[in-house]
């Protein structure tokens, strides 16, 4: 039977050397940081062998959990086998037990399941197991990217004469476009056969045809892993060598102390008179302003396209997870673009008071001055919080970081950033009336929509608004204080 390995066919070619990643913008995804855990996202589409892969990384016999299609699966190094789930509403993991074989829970499914093992391979790098490709929709993708990004790499599993769907062309098209580390690994297919000739042609033929699709790709290198042989020693050799290379690559980029972090930071002498005071109120105006508008066209979208999947596709038992997953997606938009935009501000302000251009260093201790600054803002203290759709169409918040850990699919970033997290998800009783027979009435299920759409749209603006005049307030403390002593106290 045929072993794992790279293959080393005339029509194959072995990976490029490893470069620096394609830069990512600030406002789309911050460089990682060397606390960010390194991890290797595992797609594929339905029958490619992926959970066989997975096990055969682990040394495990058949697939490691049965869990709910659109829960990410999360392993990480433990001294003992441990699994619990994270749900949305939840401030603690809970305990998991899949359902029985053959019937659906009408529960509401764990965003993410962490199961932890005593395997030495995950001492280099996690693995994460996601929904497969074809079920993830244009929300779905922003999740999966966002995993991706932060991980770094992604192992994508094609079995023995599949035809690319349309979707993981897309897919691989934007995993490219995020500048991660990308593996592919073709397995036998659904008879054990590696389909009509050798396994040289099947990865050929594999390969030309996520070439056609993705031009980008002709630089992967491929492995094949046979889960009846589970000698993946060829792939666990690449992994490892990318997470050493991985670490060091973020650690560079990334220290965890800047240079010059202790040295004493100067303001401008003409600092009072700049005008900063004016120039941080019309930032804080402006960029609240302009992301409220660009969420209100997201949130109106996403009515769009759940009304989309009411009508046309799985109906009102799939209404509560097609909204779950935009709910998700939503979140990690609105995220990112107010942290991208508080660092501006304070990039900006920086620039106008001190007397030298900001080092990393300085705005590291800014931005730890902002955070540290909503303790004692009686109006910001409840800034990190969960908005929590209902089954009666309004919103509830759940605040708490072990609230907020429980919507990451991945798991919390470990990024320093200037705002607190925010997340948005549907409860588990939106689950349990939507998947009832009983209620599979489509014009209802639309009017339940549109309340519960409208009332995530008010109290996200409103968060949004409240998280920006935090900043003023808190920013405004940390540079007043500069200006009066004359030099950088944080």
């Amino acid at each position: 039977m045929q072993q794992s390995g790279p293959i080393q066919a005339p029509n194959t070619v072995p990976p490029a050397p490893r470069q620096r990643k394609a830069s990512r913008p600030r406002a789309v995804q911050p460089e990682p940081v060397p606390d960010e855990p390194i991890a290797l996202i595992i797609v594929g589409a339905r029958g490619s062998g992926r959970a066989g892969v997975l096990g055969a990384l682990l040394d495990a016999a058949g697939p490691l959990l049965d869990r709910p299609d659109d829960s990410y699966l999360v392993v990480t190094y433990g001294h003992s086998r441990d699994v619990c789930a994270y749900v949305p509403g939840n401030r603690q993991p809970q305990p998991f037990t899949p359902p029985p074989p053959g019937e659906e829970s009408g529960a509401r499914p764990p965003r993410r399941i962490e199961l932890t093992l005593p395997n030495p391979v995950l001492r280099h790098f996690a693995l994460v197991d996601t929904p497969d490709a074809e079920r993830l929709s244009a929300a779905g993708t922003r999740i999966l990217l966002d995993a991706a990004t932060r991980g770094g790499a992604v192992l994508y599993v094609v079995s023995a004469g599949h035809r690319l769907l349309p979707a993981e062309a897309t897919l691989l098209t934007e995993l490219y476009r995020s500048g991660v580390e990308l593996f592919f690994a073709l397995t036998p297919a659904a008879d054990g056969t590696w389909g009509d000739g050798a396994v040289e042609t099947a990865i050929g033929d594999a390969r030309d045809a996520v070439i056609a699709a993705v031009p980008a790709a002709v630089d992967a290198g491929w492995h094949t892993v046979d889960p009846a042989v589970a000698d993946t020693a060829f792939l666990r050799r690449a992994l490892i060598e990318w997470s050493g290379l991985e670490g060091l690559e973020r650690a560079s980029f990334n220290p965890p102390v800047p240079p010059g972090s202790g040295r004493t930071v100067h303001v401008a002498p003409d600092a009072e008179r700049s005008g900063w005071t004016d120039r941080l109120e019309d930032l804080i105006r402006t960029n609240t302003q302009v992301i409220r508008q660009r969420l209100a066209i997201e949130i109106a979208n996403i009515h769009l396209r759940c009304v989309q999947e009411i009508v046309f596709g799985e109906g009102c038992a799939g209404l509560p997870g097609s909204l779950d997953r935009e709910m998700h997606a939503l979140s990690l938009s609105a995220v990112a673009e107010c942290d991208a935009a508080a660092e501006k501000i304070i990039d900006d302000l920086l620039e106008l008071v001190l007397d030298e251009p900001a080092t990393e260093a300085a705005r590291r201790r800014v931005i730890a001055a902002v955070r540290d600054g909503f303790a004692d803002d009686r109006s910001a203290r409840d800034l990190e919080r969960v908005l929590l759709v209902t089954n009666t169409g309004g919103v509830a918040a759940v605040a708490g970081e072990g609230a907020v850990a429980a919507l990451a699919a991945y798991q919390t970033p470990g990024l320093p950033r200037p705002l607190p997290a925010l997340g948005i998800g549907l409860s588990g009783a939106c689950y349990t009336y939507w998947r009832h027979p009983a209620n599979r009435d489509n014009n209802r299920a639309r009017s339940w929509l549109q309340l519960a759409i409208r009332g995530v749209e008010l109290e996200l603006l409103r968060e949004i608004s409240r998280r920006f005049e935090a900043v003023q307030r808190s920013l405004g403390a940390v540079l007043t204080d500069a200006v009066d002593h004359g030099i950088l106290l944080s």
